[in-house]
């Protein structure tokens, strides 16, 4: 539900952007436009893997396309990816960020993903299916590290060098138009648009796995889409901020991140389940050491957010 808030709320504000809709009346067409990506999903996994990936690099190109307008400094991009600092008025933003990179519910679809293509390599090629699974998962995650490093940057360049106060994801679209030209905007529209319909669609396969195949339970996946869209339907009806309802989505996501990576660091670590691809000792310790700094941020953003 709060991967689906975060995403309708994008989908509909680039729908807005674009077609001048307003945000509720966008809502709904997003809904509909997602449940027409879960029929094809349902018509083949291959089909709906080169239309996500289609709107990814819809989402690559349309971001490219605003640094290159932006012209940031690359001694500063160089400075602030080596030599990193936080506030702690920034940290509700950074766990904000860490939850909507790495969302919880892919863990799961990650895993689901892999048994169709252990049909086509058949159960005893596990090496090869290690590597071909270690490949997908390097390109998807630094791709998504790419496009979301690129946002940042984007909006560093453009927002913060300015001066310019953003309230709000429309504030960033007008801001951008006087700034960037007409260009731009509508390029941020496109990303907002491409990512909010991908990402949700693939929130709700996640979701789907978790509920068919952890929790064994026989939902249909266009039920289970209705359902979980409600909440996000509403807010946007209620009117209330895009852009701290999107970030508050967010971390919540970060919160609940743990709950699927400490189980998932703990059974790959096991032998008895893993058997001869249980991870070493190298893996061990960098996954807990990742565990950890996830945890130890949201313990102090917890922290923060009750003593200030």
């Amino acid at each position: 539900m709060a991967t689906d808030l975060a995403e309708f709320l994008g989908a509909a504000v680039g729908m807005e952007i674009l077609f001048g809709i307003g945000l509720f009346p966008s809502a709904l067409i997003t809904a509909v436009l997602s449940f027409a990506m879960l029929a094809v999903q349902r018509r083949g996994y291959s089909r709906f893997e080169v239309l996500i990936m289609a709107f990814v690099a819809i989402i690559g190109a349309c971001f490219i396309v605003e640094i290159f307008i932006s012209n940031p400094d690359p001694a500063g991009i160089l400075h602030g990816m080596l030599v990193p600092q936080m506030s702690s008025g920034a940290l509700y933003v950074a766990v904000g960020m860490v939850g909507a990179t790495v969302m919880p519910h892919v863990v799961y679809l990650h895993s689901g993903l892999v048994q169709p293509r252990n049909q086509i390599l058949g159960g005893t090629n596990k090496r090869e299916h290690f590597r071909r699974e270690l490949v997908d998962i390097a390109l998807a995650m630094n791709g998504a590290w790419l496009i979301n490093s690129s946002m940042v940057i984007m909006a560093s360049a453009v927002f913060f060098s300015s001066g310019v106060p953003i309230s709000g994801i429309d504030d960033a679209q007008k801001t951008l138009q006087p700034l960037l030209g007409e260009g731009a905007a509508y390029a941020f529209g496109i990303a907002l648009l491409a990512s909010g319909l991908s990402s949700s669609t693939v929130g709700t396969m996640a979701g789907q796995m978790i509920v068919d195949g952890f929790m064994q339970w026989r939902v249909s996946v266009f039920l289970r889409r209705l359902i979980t869209m409600i909440p996000a339907l509403i807010v946007i009806g209620l009117g209330v901020n895009t852009l701290s309802t999107l970030i508050a989505s967010q971390v919540v996501l970060s919160l609940v991140l743990p709950f699927a990576v400490v189980p998932l660091v703990w059974l790959t670590g096991r032998s008895d389940v893993m058997g001869d691809m249980v991870n070493g000792r190298v893996v061990k310790a960098l996954a807990v050491l990742v565990a950890t700094l996830v945890i130890a941020m949201n313990v102090m953003l917890l922290a923060v957010t009750a003593f200030g």
